[in-house]
């Protein structure tokens, strides 16, 4: 039997898709009673979590606090040559109503 390894349920991966597809996750969390989310990018897509954050922040969720961002560095081996690629996880909280 294959192990699967399980993502976090409160982690949104943020990547190639609309900005609005990450907040509707997060809101959906949200409703779920799930408090603590974290968004995780890399690379390109740095500032679309960043979006993501502000607009949940701005418009969706008044009371939303940001907790702890975290910033670093993945090395990535593509064709096989390796690059460093930039990470960012915004951890997001919804205080208990």
């Amino acid at each position: 039997m294959a192990e699967q390894q399980e993502a976090k349920p409160n982690v949104v991966l943020v990547g190639k898709k609309p900005v609005m597809n990450y907040v509707v996750a997060c809101v959906t969390f949200f409703n779920q009673g799930i408090n603590n989310i974290v968004l995780k990018a890399r690379g390109a897509a740095i500032s679309k979590a960043v979006d993501v954050a502000e607009l949940l922040k701005r418009a969706f969720v008044k009371d939303l606090v940001v907790k702890n961002i975290s910033i670093g560095t993945e090395i990535v081996e593509r064709e096989s040559r390796k690059s460093n690629v930039s990470t960012i996880e915004i951890s997001i909280e919804k205080p208990a109503a």
